[in-house]
């Protein structure tokens, strides 16, 4: 009898009523149904789902650590602006750090580490065709881990997840315009192949450039909205 094979991706659980609210709001921002300035609905909200108002708090708490919203006093939850200046600060530090962690990851990372990243991008190119940015993002933060951890600094991984995790609206955002997801998936075919190579400044500068094109293109995004308002 053939023996069967286990795959090496975790099954996706059920998410919790919580996670099903964030991700509710977090499309709505995204998709400009709710639009910076304005307040987040809850009572609206809690009878969609039909729920009360406690789980949409709790989901309130998580959405203002990652810069979606911000709760005001005697206000309720509004939806944080994006300015152009958070926006290249934030790319700017993630850049730097990523480019860094990559370079020192450069001679660490192994062939099955190599293959993993290969696997990865694979995935993304399926979800870029499909439009599918939630998967898109998920995956790319498994990516980006790869050689985050190989590089063996604990305290840069740290770093790293703890601005990526603050600022990660301003990923899905750029994710989620035309043609960014592509672009990405084709820049990462070069920063493996250049992991193949075992070419640490070359590595070190496609990680920054690939940082670099989510800022422009978000920028760019901003300044147009500017322009047409």
């Amino acid at each position: 009898m053939e023996k069967i094979k286990v795959l090496d991706y975790p099954v996706e659980r059920p998410l919790t009523l919580r996670e099903r609210i964030v991700d509710f709001i977090k499309d709505s921002i995204v998709a400009g149904r709710l639009k910076p300035g304005e307040r987040v609905p809850e009572q609206e909200i809690a009878a969609s789902f039909g729920i009360s108002r406690t789980p949409i708090r709790e989901a309130f708490r998580q959405l203002e650590s990652e810069g979606f919203i911000t709760v005001v006093p005697r206000k309720g939850a509004v939806v944080s602006p994006i300015t152009d200046k958070d926006v290249s600060e934030f790319y700017e530090i993630k850049g730097l750090l990523e480019g860094y962690a990559a370079r020192t990851a450069c001679g660490k990372l192994s062939e099955k580490d190599i293959e993993k990243l290969e696997a990865l991008n694979a995935k993304m190119e399926k979800c870029a065709e499909k439009g599918d940015v939630k998967n898109f993002f998920r995956l790319d933060n498994q990516f980006h881990d790869t050689f985050l951890v190989s590089c063996g600094n604990d305290k840069l991984c740290a770093t790293v997840h703890h601005l990526v995790h603050q600022f990660e609206r301003f990923r899905i955002t750029a994710l989620s315009l035309p043609g960014r997801m592509s672009d990405s998936v084709r820049q990462h075919r070069d920063i493996i192949e250049a992991f193949r190579k075992k070419d640490s400044s070359l590595i070190e500068a496609l990680v920054r450039a690939n940082a670099e094109k989510g800022r422009d293109v978000l920028v760019n995004e901003i300044t147009q909205k500017r322009c047409r308002a």
